[in-house]
């Protein structure tokens, strides 16, 4: 298992645009000319080249570096919670150093940052930023777990298994997304890896707190640091993990009923699976205290006020088109959605589309997501219900539903249960090391 003399830094995708206007704010030095500059910048992709509009010149990638811990740079039209129901853009303000890259057609804005300040930063754009000291804890361990989780696969990425990830034949498209997508940095800003949106969200002192006494901190499992991952609500039973990624079984990211008495539904069976999902199970994210919710949730979040268990509603025309036009394939009329594979936490692993024109079968959960809804579903966890005009989704949680349940996490720190025995309730098996001071 890696340790470090001292904290790595951490790059984070930004933005990817085919120009990109930010504000140095300090004084910055540019590795490339060697100048110290300031002030607006605008640059653009040129021929495969990055071209400073101010001083007219290509560069391969142009790099700032700031002089001091005060200087920021200030990012314009960053978009945030790409393909979901709340995407929006946004002006963020980051610390660090820039890294500007021609990919192609379009610039990759990178943030390279020490891995603790990025760490507060997570933790106040994942949750709030006053949420209660035991979550913060929590959520800054398990952050910074799966952080250096990808620090040390930098520069190997597993493309050997790429061509795995997705099958797709005339009656079968399955693919599952993971961070390797990335390849010119750590991790992106978005969802897709964890928010980081800098110094734009309150880092309230708390935060500070909470990142800072548990510096260093890492779950571990069998000598390995964990690849800890987490989602907004379970729903009642959290997911394994290979049900959502690579079909590689993680004894810390086993399925736990998240309830202070532990049941055992076979959710993979589709009777129980309906059963459950179209009741209320008392489970630590199954709250309605606002107070509650509000911890573990950010201002946007707070937009969706059903998450435990919702209802979407179709017309036959409409889910029609709406397949028709997300997975880009001609169905016909929808006929069925059938669930052929359900997970441990009844999430649809595999789905079967049945229309006019042909059918075919759909998977993993996110590729599900994406193709029933005009944005992302909130969960692949969810029952059919066909009427003469309808299709009507009755479902369960948000997100993957993987590891750690935000919304059971501070559901469980009101009842006071401590930062180490929510870690060890969503992570059966882990423990926590210190992987440098």
């Amino acid at each position: 298992m890696e340790r470090y003399p001292q904290c790595p830094a951490i790059q984070v995708g930004i933005l990817s645009a085919v120009e990109a206007d930010f504000t140095l704010h300090g004084i910055f030095t540019c590795r490339q000319t060697e100048e110290n500059i300031t002030g607006d910048r605008h640059l653009r992709c040129l021929n495969g080249q990055v071209a400073d509009t101010l001083s007219g010149k290509n560069y391969v990638e142009l790099s700032f570096v700031p002089q001091n811990d005060l200087c920021a740079v200030e990012i314009r039209k960053v978009t945030i919670g790409v393909d979901f129901h709340w995407e929006r853009t946004e002006t963020q303000i980051f610390s660090g150093a820039l890294r500007i890259i021609a990919d192609g057609e379009r610039l990759c804005i990178i943030n390279v940052i020490d891995a603790e300040r990025y760490l507060q930063s997570v933790i106040s754009s994942e949750m709030s930023a006053t949420a209660m000291p035991e979550f913060l804890k929590t959520h800054a361990i398990i952050s910074r777990s799966w952080v250096l989780v990808q620090i040390a696969r930098r520069g190997k990425r597993e493309q050997a298994f790429l061509p795995h990830r997705h099958t797709h034949t005339e009656t079968e498209q399955i693919r599952w997304f993971d961070h390797e997508d990335h390849d010119l940095f750590d991790v992106c800003a978005d969802d897709h890896c964890q928010r980081y949106q800098g110094t734009t969200r309150i880092v309230s002192p708390s935060v500070k707190e909470a990142v800072n006494a548990t510096r260093g901190m890492a779950l571990t499992y069998n000598g390995g640091i964990c690849d800890a991952r987490f989602s907004k609500c379970c729903g009642g039973v959290t997911e394994t993990f290979e049900n959502v990624w690579e079909p590689v079984r993680h004894p810390y990211l086993a399925s736990v009923t998240d309830a202070e008495q532990p049941l055992s539904p076979n959710l993979s069976d589709e009777a129980q699976a309906k059963e459950w999902i179209l009741s209320t199970p008392p489970s630590f994210c199954n709250i309605s205290d606002k107070k509650i919710t509000e911890q573990a949730l950010n201002c946007y979040d707070l937009e969706t006020p059903d998450f435990f268990r919702w209802r979407t509603e179709y017309g036959h025309e409409e889910l029609s088109q709406l397949i028709a036009a997300r997975s880009g394939i001609d169905f016909g009329g929808i006929i069925q959605l059938i669930p052929l594979q359900r997970g441990a936490s009844g999430r649809i692993v595999r789905l079967l589309i049945e229309g006019t024109r042909r059918s075919m079968t759909v998977g993993k959960e996110l590729l599900i997501r994406r193709w029933l809804s005009p944005s992302h579903l909130y969960s692949s966890a969810f029952v059919v219900e066909k009427t003469d005009t309808t299709f009507i989704l009755h479902g369960a949680g948000w997100g993957h539903g993987v590891g750690l349940c935000q919304i059971g996490a501070a559901a469980m720190c009101a009842k006071g249960y401590s930062c180490r025995q929510i870690l060890s309730h969503y992570y059966p098996g882990s423990s926590i090391e210190t992987m440098y001071r």
